[in-house]
């Protein structure tokens, strides 16, 4: 009988050890994917300037640029050069 109870409150521990780390790594797996979202938007966002230039635009590069561009992509390149051609 004792060991059965060792066995269950093994089993136990192990649920709630899996439990927390599923706590723990969610956030720090949204946040990797939020910065590595967030550089291929800075490089898209560099690249489109590159190539704007030849044409005289720009697209300022900040923080919300950067993010819309990260989340988005190549739409979101495409609604900021809406805007900027709407704000012009």
């Amino acid at each position: 009988m004792e060991t059965v109870n060792i066995i269950m409150a093994a089993l136990f521990l192990l649920v709630i050890l899996f439990i927390i780390t599923q706590v723990i790594m969610r956030p720090i797996k949204l946040l990797w994917k939020i910065i590595l979202n967030s550089a291929i938007g800075l490089a898209l966002l560099l690249g489109f300037n590159y190539l704007g230039n030849f044409y005289d635009f720009n697209l300022p590069i900040n923080i919300v640029t950067v993010l819309i561009t990260g989340f988005m992509g190549v739409p979101g390149i495409l609604l900021l050069v809406c805007f900027q051609l709407l704000l012009r």
